[in-house]
């Protein structure tokens, strides 16, 4: 009998049983005001990252700033990198001033540590496995 469960067991993923998925629960802290939306794209890989307008390959998601907290369900078991942005005028795009600064914040996945430009997609990289948990915090530099 034991073996008989055992070889069922083992033939499930021949017979079509749906791959192992993960969560992500998402909390954004530090946002100046509950004015507009927080836009974000969750990446897979780093073609694209971390520029949601052109990010063909990215997951995109919105919230309200007002109510900071997001779960995404049904990914992949793997890595993923987030960029975001707090979009204070909901004009679904990141605001800069005339010398290339964004006038809105911006935040990325491990509070990945912004320098002369966004992080790598290896800095703000992180595995998604079963239920996954990030706080992303919003950084504004004007």
């Amino acid at each position: 009998m034991l073996k008989r469960v055992l070889i069922m067991a083992a033939s499930l993923p021949l017979l079509g049983a749906a791959p192992p998925q993960a969560s992500l629960h998402l909390t954004f802290e530090g946002l100046r005001s509950q004015k507009g939306s927080i836009r974000l794209c969750l990446w897979s890989d780093a073609s694209g990252y971390p520029d949601c307008t052109h990010g063909r390959g990215a997951t995109k998601e919105s919230v309200l700033a007002s109510n900071p907290v997001l779960d995404i369900a049904g990914l992949q078991p793997g890595d993923y990198a987030i960029s975001a942005i707090h979009d204070e005028n909901d004009n679904k795009k990141l605001d800069k001033s005339f010398i290339g600064m964004p006038t809105e914040g911006v935040a990325f996945s491990n509070n990945a540590k912004i320098a002369f430009g966004p992080p790598k997609f290896d800095k703000a990289r992180f595995h998604v496995e079963g239920e996954t948990t990030q706080t992303l915090r919003m950084r504004y530099f004007l």
